[in-house]
């Protein structure tokens, strides 16, 4: 079965180019966490994917993410493709890597799409909460490069969402006015944001980014 949003992600143990993991859930612990599968080792986008990931990888630092990439290769074959990420793209490899050899955590989150391919992993990411529940996930074909500025901006929206019960509309950014969520009433609003909003239809209430 595939996951869905708001579902608790299955739990795991894997090795990866850190060591191994005997938990996932554990290793998660009170972070928000960000795993991304590649399809195998020494691809091109994906090489391109990692050092952009590790480029970041201060900024999610920042917000509490914890990343986590994946391939269905062995970690010895992660390490030599990390020494080409470095050269190439200029940022070492700096956080794990799950070796997937096995396609056991693939197979556990829906990566493996017979109709693309019965061995490699599809180019997934799923964001994860604290509470170990999935937030958002994104899948892209192998050809296209995913954006790590728009995970980046999409983490930043369910971590708003979940601290401040807002919505963020259209071509949001930080910074940028939010949507209170329909789920909160006039009353628990007046509460929550005491500085007031802006009604544009009883659905549309736009209140300034909280927190900033």
């Amino acid at each position: 079965m595939a996951l869905r949003i708001g579902e608790v992600v299955p739990d795991f143990s894997a090795e990866t180019t850190e060591g191994p993991i005997n938990s996932f859930h554990e290793w998660i612990g009170d972070n928000w966490t960000v795993l991304f599968s590649h399809p195998k080792d020494f691809t091109p986008v994906c090489t391109t994917e990692l050092g952009e990931a590790a480029r970041l990888k201060p900024e999610f630092d920042k917000r509490g993410v914890k990343i986590l990439g994946l391939s269905v290769d062995p970690v010895d074959s992660h390490k030599k493709w990390a020494e080409d990420i470095k050269e190439t793209q200029g940022h070492a490899l700096n956080f794990p890597v799950i070796a997937d050899k096995d396609q056991k955590v693939a197979k556990l989150y829906d990566m493996i799409h017979p109709e693309v391919s019965d061995i490699f992993t599809v180019r997934s990411v799923f964001v994860i909460g604290p509470d170990k529940k999935v937030k958002a996930m994104l899948t892209y074909p192998a050809s296209s490069g995913r954006n790590f500025v728009e995970i980046l901006r999409l983490v930043d929206s369910c971590q708003l969402t979940a601290k401040y019960s807002v919505a963020t509309p259209v071509n949001w950014n930080q910074g940028d006015d939010c949507i209170i969520l329909t789920s909160v009433s006039d009353e628990a609003a007046k509460e929550k944001f005491p500085g007031g909003w802006k009604t544009l239809k009883p659905y549309l209430r736009v209140v300034p980014q909280p927190g900033k």
